[in-house]
């Protein structure tokens, strides 16, 4: 596999969609070689959450309907030759993004919150006989965990989550083959 894709999503307060961003990585590097964001019109006029993150001044920012936005992603998508999304909860992202449904999508969380993938878990975090995180396995506490850097703060706007999504697939030093337990089946 050449590329893959990260991709988050944000959701205003009636629960739909009001931004999109979307990395692209090399398949063995995880370097960065692409990005796309995207924000909802209207949707991200109903706020939400972290509607205070959009940011459309940003000059990355494409802001446009979602029939548009999500048309221009998959044909980006399909110029770099991506069939498969990474999302963290990917379950969240692919059930708001039903359109994607021809992409395999894998969650990073599958590895990032299991002791036997994450090497950074410490030895008296409190977790379940699986090996998986009781607490404390969102993309901030593992980003910290694994960089080292209590500082860190997720911002919730969605390129910059999905870049430091792919930033945690880059720490956990697993291939892309190990991801095969975190293929979200059945959808």
């Amino acid at each position: 596999m050449d590329k893959f894709a990260v991709i988050d999503t944000e959701t205003n307060w009636d629960d739909a969609v009001m931004s999109v961003g979307v990395v692209i990585a090399d398949g063995k590097t995880f370097e960065k070689t692409d990005s796309v964001y995207y924000i909802i019109d209207p949707e991200y006029r109903v706020g939400g959450l972290f509607a205070h993150e959009l940011r459309p001044d940003d000059k990355r920012a494409r802001v446009t309907d979602r029939g548009q936005a999500l048309k221009e992603i998959r044909l980006w998508l399909k110029e770099h030759g991506v069939k498969k999304l990474f999302a963290y909860n990917a379950a969240f992202d692919k059930r708001h993004l039903p359109e994607y449904a021809q992409f395999e999508w894998y969650d990073i969380m599958r590895l990032a919150a299991y002791r036997q993938y994450n090497k950074a878990i410490p030895a008296c975090a409190d977790c379940c006989r699986t090996g998986r995180l009781k607490r404390g396995y969102g993309v901030e506490s593992v980003l910290r965990m694994l960089s080292n850097d209590m500082q860190y703060q997720e911002s919730h706007n969605a390129v910059t989550d999905a870049e430091d999504e792919l930033e945690i697939i880059r720490l956990l030093g697993c291939g892309l083959e190990e991801y095969g337990v975190a293929l979200l089946a059945g959808w």
